[in-house]
């Protein structure tokens, strides 16, 4: 038998009460008060919506929770125009494109050609539920707004 181990009980033994402790009652711990977080920060995107998709080769995106989010159901009829090098896209009565079957959103070969939009590419889709549209960013555009954000912080003196 090996020291330290228990010695493996006999099937005639029996426990001994009065040697086994009782055991000591324990005290519940203090809960400690929880910290006061600050006030969140003010948000500036004024309930601005984030989505980034790829063209297929049809020009379409799947845009499933931004559809969702502005109320934009399969066969709703949408305009979709060039502004400021993006495709603005608002529901339109009279509009030439609709949201698929599958949630998906238009993106008009010509408004693709305009914008620089290549099939697989990324695009920045930010849906603007105030205003009930959703803006189509191409990527090009987003890396030359960063690059720029990126040349102030690296000037700014630490």
């Amino acid at each position: 038998m090996s020291p330290g181990r228990p010695r493996p009980r006999r099937p005639d033994e029996q426990l001994v009460e009065a040697l086994i402790p009782t055991p000591l009652p324990v005290a519940s711990p203090e809960l400690a008060p929880l910290p006061t977080l600050p006030a969140p920060a003010a948000r500036t995107s004024d309930g601005v919506l984030f989505d980034v998709a790829r063209p297929d080769a049809a020009g379409r995106v799947t845009a499933r929770a931004l559809l969702r989010a502005l109320g934009w159901t399969p066969d709703l009829t949408l305009h979709a125009d060039v502004v400021t090098g993006a495709i603005l896209i608002t529901p339109a009565a009279e509009g030439a494109h609709t949201v698929g079957t599958r949630e998906e959103l238009p993106l008009p070969a010509a408004a693709r050609h305009l914008c620089g939009i290549a099939t697989g590419e990324p695009v920045l889709l930010a849906a603007l539920p105030r205003q009930n549209r959703i803006v189509v960013h191409p990527s090009h555009t987003i890396a030359a707004v960063l690059a720029d954000l990126h040349a102030r912080i690296l000037a700014e003196p630490s």
